[in-house]
């Protein structure tokens, strides 16, 4: 019988030969140096030799246990070459429906329409907190405690929201293994209440006109990169996403019409969004635009004109100037003028418009683009010069919608 110093002693010969160990197991020894289990046996009168892996990757006795699992299967009448092939075909059909392939098939067959943040999210949350305990499970035979388990490793590190989330995109995977006829039941359903509920958070932002005021002074003194003060100064005109202020693009800018065109494909809601843009905003493209015209974006990356500005930027310009994330962040830009619009008197329609919140009705949602186009100019340039009177230290005043 071999052993591991034996083993590990064997040289390449110009051609193979074979090391016996016991009872029809051997080692095949390559010219190349490469050393292969092999066992052989015989079956219905028939000499057969079974491949049980390479050395040192199986170790001696992890051979010796391969080689007792294909005597067991001998003496019980079968073939273990025969049953290697049976295991390898339904290891294949395993994997083409396992979770993960057919997570990776419905990411594929939707992911076309989704936007690059979303697709990001999806898959992101799939990868990180579902394949690695469910990937390779065949996703007939999950069920909701398997699920529920995962899940609530998140819930466990206070990932709550994360959690509900991956639930729900858990549960489109599995709709759609229904619908292709690769499973009979969305586990996600069963775990409604399970889960702690998320809870929500507006994001931060400033709503007292003195503070607003001593934040735009502060931007204004902003040390940094160029397109990043850009970016900072016309970000309260417009309180679009932050998302859609990094992705702005000059072909997408109208400066003759005071326009800004944003295509469905990257709105949050998939519907095309207009924003009139005041003089002052107008006055801030007119300056960074020497600076990245020649390129796509109107805020590039630092690094290429090629991309969008980072996606963290903005947020880190403002930490730079002293305020904390639970006191403003780029997205609290929305939250600031939607306060003091309402507080002002501006209709509540347009104002949601303008914020290019959801429309659930699908018959008024392909009319809304330039809904109350005329007020909403207005009303944004009121805005512009309610935020120079501020940064101006002006006495607090209304912007005055119904004046």
């Amino acid at each position: 019988m071999l052993t591991d110093k034996e083993i590990k002693a064997l040289k390449p010969m110009a051609r193979q030969y074979k090391k016996a160990d016991a009872q029809g197991l051997y080692l095949l020894i390559k010219p190349s140096g490469a050393k292969y289990w092999r066992f052989r046996f015989r079956f219905a009168r028939k000499d057969k030799t079974l491949s049980i892996g390479t050395y040192p990757d199986v170790s001696l006795k992890k051979a010796r246990l391969l080689q007792h699992e294909a005597k067991k299967q001998l003496s019980e009448g079968i073939d273990p070459t025969h049953q290697r092939k049976l295991d390898k075909l339904k290891a294949a059909q395993q994997s083409e429906e396992s979770f993960e392939a057919i997570a990776e098939e419905w990411i594929k067959t939707k992911g076309g329409g989704w936007s690059k943040s979303h697709y990001k999210n999806i898959t992101t949350r799939l990868t990180k907190h579902i394949y690695p305990w469910l990937g390779n499970r065949p996703i007939k035979e999950i069920t909701p405690p398997e699920l529920l388990a995962v899940l609530r490793r998140l819930e466990s590190k206070g990932y709550h929201h994360t959690a509900t989330k991956t639930k729900q995109h858990c549960g489109q995977v599995f709709r759609y293994a229904i619908a292709s006829g690769r499973a009979e039941r969305d586990p996600s359903r069963y775990l409604q209440g399970a889960l702690t509920p998320a809870t929500h958070t507006n994001f931060a932002t400033i709503t007292d006109p003195i503070k607003i005021g001593e934040l735009l002074r502060a931007i204004d003194s902003y040390e940094g990169e160029t397109k990043t003060l850009h970016a900072l100064k016309l970000a309260p005109l417009v309180f679009v996403r932050p998302t859609e202020l990094r992705h702005a693009e000059w072909s997408e800018i109208d400066i003759d019409n005071a326009l800004w065109s944003i295509p469905a494909s990257k709105m949050k809601m998939k519907e095309d969004h207009l924003v009139p843009l005041s003089i002052q905003a107008i006055e801030i493209l007119e300056a960074i635009k020497p600076f990245t015209n020649k390129g796509r974006y109107v805020f590039p990356s630092i690094r290429t004109r090629e991309r969008p500005m980072s996606e963290n930027t903005v947020n880190g310009a403002l930490r730079r100037l002293g305020y904390t994330k639970e006191e403003i962040t780029g997205h609290g830009f929305r939250a600031m003028a939607s306060t003091l619009l309402n507080e002002q008197g501006f209709k509540p329609d347009v104002i949601e418009r303008q914020l290019a919140h959801g429309e659930r009705n699908k018959v008024r949602a392909a009319y809304n683009r330039a809904e109350y186009m005329l007020e909403r100019a207005q009303m944004m340039q009121s805005w512009a010069n309610y935020l120079d009177s501020l940064r101006a230290g002006a006495d607090v005043i209304p912007i005055g919608a119904n004046q």
